[in-house]
């Protein structure tokens, strides 16, 4: 337990209203969305940066631990704080647009800042922004930030690292810094800013983002195409991404996906098909979008492809994404205990790598239904097993393990979005050598010294 004197040392710095050591407080702070539970000592939510500033200062000289934490949906536990300390939480007071700049097409934004909202306050202007990973509608910009988070349009427009300009953050020490500035050509010292995203809260603590806008495309076309492989279905995503169109959205549900997701929500989906593949398009032009679809449609035929249709109103659009929005949940059929992961390939790799989650499967005699963001090469792959049988819970982790071996195979990465958090951290030597691993820890050594902050994580310590 963290001495009181701690506790109200932090009460002069930021107001008793804003330091919460009570039951009540300490458990609604300790989950993420890996159902993993670590309380904190106490939950602090800062008024500003220089609030922030002041805390690590302060925790930095007394070694106390402390963890930034935007809205816990994470799934590996990178906002967990499995050693105790402070949770410094923004929702309550920074959570604010600070600017949107029209003619140099940017948004300057809090941590604490719903992705959603602010992708709704920006299209009310005529701009755009396109990062939209699934948690979209409570996770924040802080949060997405700390995890490089992704999403369904990540196809044809990236994810976050690709809209972050420039940051302000605060050091463990307590110093205030600012990363990258407000010009689309920047190339003057290190690249700061990219050592921060996906760092998951382990260098410093954003206290506020630049974001590079786009302008609202106009028009959006959406399409499914059936297919009676899942093999010749990913062979139809790296072709239909080398024939000239960039889908914003090119996503996939195998068998076992569409069967639990028909076994629960009975939409009269194809439960024979091997694959289903979800795709959207968008432009300024009618014309555009559909040349999108006929070579999309085209390549899809080719590879095996029996049914194509493309949405003609929102509401067929929305039923034809439904499978895909509520495939996770789904999955609840197959067990109580899901492994959820995230890996990702070169898209070329996509057809080999699901023929090896296959006998994985098999070997283990476990489910493991797959779907995801193929147009990026990114799989969120589940290993389903009773929670409550502790062999099969074992069995898991092994197929677990020999799945991230073939995807580090086939030229691969742990994670394409959820990060590395506790959950993958004792996996990171077999993505990474000891030179690397050494090289890491030298980087976290250089800007947190007295490791406060957020420790344990990415198999660092």
């Amino acid at each position: 337990m963290i001495d009181k004197k701690h506790l109200d040392n932090f009460a002069k710095i930021v107001g008793s209203e804003n330091i919460y050591s009570d039951k009540a407080h300490l458990l609604a702070y300790s989950y993420d969305a890996t159902r993993e539970h670590f309380e904190p000592d106490a939950v602090i939510f800062p008024r500003h940066e220089e609030d922030v500033s002041e805390i690590l200062k302060y925790c930095n000289e007394h070694r106390v631990v402390i963890v930034p934490r935007g809205a816990g949906s994470g799934f590996t536990g990178g906002a967990l704080p499995s050693s105790g300390g402070i949770v410094l939480a923004f929702e309550k007071h920074m959570n604010k647009i600070l600017e949107i700049d029209m003619q140099n097409m940017v948004a300057i934004v809090q941590p604490g800042v719903i992705n959603m909202e602010l992708q709704r306050a920006v299209e009310a202007v005529g701009l755009f922004y396109p990062p939209d990973p699934a948690s979209q509608e409570y996770s924040t910009i802080g949060g997405n930030v700390s995890e490089n988070a992704g999403g369904m349009r990540a196809a044809k427009y990236g994810i976050t690292k690709d809209y972050v300009m420039a940051m302000r953050a605060v050091l463990p020490n307590g110093d205030i810094i600012k990363a990258g500035k407000r010009t689309i050509k920047d190339v003057a010292g290190y690249n700061i800013t990219g050592i921060l995203i996906a760092s998951e809260g382990t260098l410093a603590v954003t206290t506020e983002v630049t974001l590079k806008l786009l302008s609202k495309p106009k028009l959006t076309k959406t399409a499914m195409g059936i297919f009676d492989s899942v093999h010749r279905a990913m062979e139809a995503v790296y072709k239909t991404m080398a024939s000239g169109v960039t889908p914003v959205a090119m996503e996939f549900l195998d068998n076992l996906t569409i069967r639990a997701v028909e076994q629960t929500f009975h939409k009269g989906l194809p439960v024979d098909a091997g694959a289903i593949l979800v795709t959207d398009v968008d432009g300024n032009m009618e014309d555009d979008l559909d040349f999108q679809l006929e070579i999309i449609e085209r390549v899809f035929r080719e590879n095996g492809c029996s049914n194509f249709k493309i949405a003609q109103t929102k509401a067929e659009a929305a039923d034809l994404w439904f499978a895909r929005r509520n495939a996770s949940p789904s999955l609840s059929v197959y067990g109580s205990k899901k492994l959820n992961e995230d890996v990702t390939v070169p898209r070329s790799a996509l057809p080999e790598l699901l023929e090896r989650f296959a006998a994985i499967a098999e070997k283990y005699s476990v489910k493991i239904p797959c779907f995801g963001h193929t147009g990026d090469g990114n799989v969120h792959t589940n290993v389903m097993v009773d929670g409550k049988d502790p062999e099969q819970v074992k069995i898991a982790y092994q197929a677990i393990e020999e799945v991230f071996q073939a995807t580090i195979d086939l030229g691969g990465t742990l994670s394409g979005e959820h990060g590395i958090g506790l959950a993958k951290a004792p996996y990171m030597h077999m993505a990474f050598t000891d030179e690397e691993m050494n090289l890491f820890k030298s980087i976290k050594k250089a800007f947190d010294p007295n490791n406060i902050l957020n420790p344990a994580k990415m198999g660092l310590d």
